[in-house]
């Protein structure tokens, strides 16, 4: 049986080109994944199947996407230590380190958090789909935290529904560069493909182009021209707080992509982002859980240098 999926797009704005329209609406998907279904004629545009990358789009388009089965992967059971906050029979709540990536994918074939929960979880395989066994959110590879895996089909589309819902709540904590007039704020600026780079997610003008994205920030702790926030999100945009801190000129200490090439003279392997706490409803007995993921001790060392740096 089947289970290709079919997305449908409506043109709001025309102009773009129809592989780059595509990108900016969905940026889960790359651009030349897309190009590729559009050559495979899994792309229309109001009924007739779209011939060229190339074809600009117009206001008013309707365009349909089929995204045919995944091939299966090879994934095979590594027994990578993880760190478990929390678990029974449906649930699996971990924290994970920085530097792992979640699931394979071109140039990490395997030595991701989705082959050592194979290992753990030796039942997940197929829970949610070959290609991510038990994934329902994402953490990107240098930040982490909290994670919530699926160990039943149940638990899977139950706990999906939640993050799709925003019931499931995600909390984190960010070092920034800079020091924020006011205590708390609120980023509601939308996010797409950066314009020119592809590997890049921006704030993007016209909103048409993005995806809506809000993300509310409080500070904690202020070190001098550095502050520890909290943020909550609204939305789960690829890179979604990197981008708004960003935008907002308080990019996320040790960001490579995002962020200031300022040293803070302490090693991290990536942006001082954590997935601190996350609060979800237990897909059987409907009970409440908060998991909370301590901070690491890369984190905790930047912290300490920052605050005694600040007092001097």
């Amino acid at each position: 049986m089947s289970n290709e999926s079919v997305i449908v797009l409506q043109v709001e704005q025309g102009g773009d080109r129809l592989d780059r329209w595509i990108a900016d609406q969905l940026p889960d998907l790359s651009r030349a994944r897309i190009q590729k279904l559009i050559e495979q004629g899994q792309v229309t545009r109001n009924g007739q199947v779209c011939q060229s990358k190339k074809d600009t789009v117009q206001v008013g388009d309707r365009i349909h996407l089929t995204i045919p089965d995944a091939t299966p992967l090879d994934l095979p059971a590594q027994k990578i230590p993880l760190d478990v906050l929390y678990e029974d029979d449906d649930v699996l709540i971990l924290n994970k380190p920085a530097g792992l990536v979640v699931h394979p994918a071109p140039g990490h074939e395997d030595g991701t958090l989705v082959n050592a929960i194979l290992a753990h979880c030796p039942n997940l395989q197929g829970v949610g789909g070959v290609q991510r066994p038990g994934i329902v959110h994402r953490l990107d590879k240098d930040t982490s935290g909290a994670i919530a895996i699926a160990k039943t089909d149940h638990a899977h589309h139950h706990l999906q529904a939640q993050f799709k819902a925003k019931t499931a709540r995600r909390t984190y904590l960010a070092v920034v560069h800079g020091a924020p007039t006011a205590d708390t704020g609120m980023v509601d600026q939308p996010i797409g493909r950066h314009p020119g780079d592809r590997k890049k997610m921006a704030v993007v003008s016209p909103p048409a182009t993005g995806r809506s994205a809000i993300t509310h920030w409080q500070v904690q702790q202020r070190m001098g021209n550095y502050s520890l926030l909290q943020f909550g999100l609204e939305t789960g945009r690829t890179h979604q707080i990197r981008v708004h801190c960003a935008f907002i000129g308080y990019p996320i200490v040790g960001d490579p992509v995002y962020g200031s090439r300022r040293s803070v003279g302490v090693n991290l392997p990536g942006q001082a982002l954590h997935a601190w706490k996350l609060r979800l409803q237990h897909p059987r007995s409907e009970e409440w859980i908060e998991a909370i993921a301590p901070l690491p001790d890369y984190f905790q060392t930047l912290i300490r240098v920052l605050e005694q740096r600040a007092s001097q």
